[in-house]
């Protein structure tokens, strides 16, 4: 009962400063609103942002490994120099891999590279063109909206047709169905079976599949050179049922080190990647962006704290008389403190709420105007409040104190 008296008095105090003063108070929660709608609003993008990179990791696959030239992670005993003078994974590299391995369920290799495509007067400069081999289906996961896959005789004979990314989709064909119509890749006639379903922005401008553009890679050797040492090629991995991507690695480890002619003795020439890579490098980034919330936040709500103090030790000048009057009637301290920690909690609690408005209007701007999928989680709504509480004990606290300790007869006298 005493605990609901007390809080019951806390909230109409509250409320009674707020009427009373609303200026000051309005000003002084406004800190404590900013902070909390920095920090939250810092949370919340990350929020996003890791969520949509995870999906997008998780679209490369678990069981799946990527042999590529440059690795994902800079190991401290290869040189920069030395690995650009590697050769870039080649066709005879997965054939070797198909041949000899005994792990693999499917392997594609695939290049990756910059052409414009052009349809009527539409064109999208610098377009990514990614040719591939037929089994890209059986390693990559996508969703085909509109059409179909290449057939196999398609991706072994070189024909000349393509699937687009939604992005693309929309930027040469507006509301028209590119399904049937032909389009000009890299000056080369394609004819556009399949559009991708659209995957959105993954939170560091990777689109996935959005911006490219699906080639069969016989179609491609009429446009680039797929001996070139420097061309952006990789040849994608995915393990059989049962076995594990380190054993997988450890195989095509050594199958690539045979084809390739390397001794013993000899740094292995090519990088293998896996998605676990991908995950601890963000793990680590999205560690020290909410690191930088807090600092950035924590400042904010310091002002914000600072202001909160301010009003309670004005509340508590201002109840001087009647904080006299309770202790002659046998208040002790403790009713005393809590009554106004209660007043700066619940003062704190409401800038907090208005923080989390801002917040709110804040996602649904965004994503109108964006068409993201940001939101307010209850995990960041939950931080908020205990952020808030936190806030409205610490600052409270010395006025609240200082009510308490009030010598009675001074306190009564001081209205006098």
């Amino acid at each position: 009962m005493i605990f609901f008296r007390l809080l019951k008095e806390g909230f109409l105090f509250a409320l009674h400063s707020i009427v009373v003063n609303k200026l000051r108070t309005f000003l002084s929660l406004f800190g404590i609103a900013i902070g909390i709608f920095t920090i939250i609003s810092v949370f919340t993008v990350l929020d996003w942002m890791e969520s949509a990179i995870r999906e997008n990791i998780a679209t490369l696959g678990d069981d799946v490994i990527y042999i590529q030239k440059f690795p994902w992670t800079m190991d401290p005993d290869l040189a920069w120099w030395d690995i650009i003078n590697w050769p870039a994974p080649s066709m005879d590299d997965y054939k070797a891999i198909k041949k000899r391995s005994t792990k693999t369920q499917a392997a594609a290799y695939s290049v990756i590279y910059a052409r414009s495509l052009k349809y009527r007067n539409k064109v999208a400069d610098n377009a990514r063109i990614w040719a591939t081999t037929h089994e890209f289906e059986d390693v990559r996961s996508f969703e085909i909206e509109k059409g179909r896959y290449f057939s196999p005789y398609e991706s072994s004979s070189g024909k000349n047709v393509a699937i687009i990314g939604a992005v693309i989709a929309e930027t040469i064909f507006d509301i028209v169905n590119p399904v049937g119509k032909v389009i000009s890749v890299g000056g080369h006639k394609a004819t556009i079976i399949g559009v991708f379903k659209k995957e959105g922005e993954g939170g560091l401008s990777d689109s996935g599949m959005d911006e490219m553009t699906l080639i069969p890679i016989e179609f491609a050797k009429n446009m680039i050179n797929l001996r070139n040492r420097f061309v952006d090629s990789n040849i994608m991995l995915k393990s059989r049922e049962g076995v594990s991507v380190v054993e997988l690695t450890d195989e095509t480890i050594m199958i690539l080190r045979a084809s390739r002619r390397l001794q013993p003795d000899e740094t292995s020439n090519f990088s293998v990647n896996k998605a676990s890579l991908a995950t601890q490098i963000f793990q680590s980034f999205f560690a020290g962006l909410n690191v930088g919330g807090w600092i950035i936040g924590g400042f904010s709500i310091l002002v914000g704290g600072f202001g909160i103090a301010n009003i309670m030790f004005v509340s508590v000048k201002e109840r001087t008389s009647i904080i006299g009057i309770q202790k002659a009637l046998g208040a002790k301290r403790s009713f005393i403190l809590w009554q106004f920690l209660y007043e700066s909690i619940i003062l704190s609690i409401l800038g907090g709420l208005l923080g989390l408005l801002l917040v709110l209007i804040g996602t649904q701007v965004v994503n109108y105007l964006w068409e993201l999928s940001i939101n307010l989680t209850f995990g960041n709504f939950f931080v908020a409040l205990m952020i808030s509480v936190t806030i409205g004990v610490i600052a409270g606290y010395a006025p609240a104190w200082s009510a308490a300790k009030m010598n009675p007869v001074d306190a009564i006298g001081f209205s006098f």
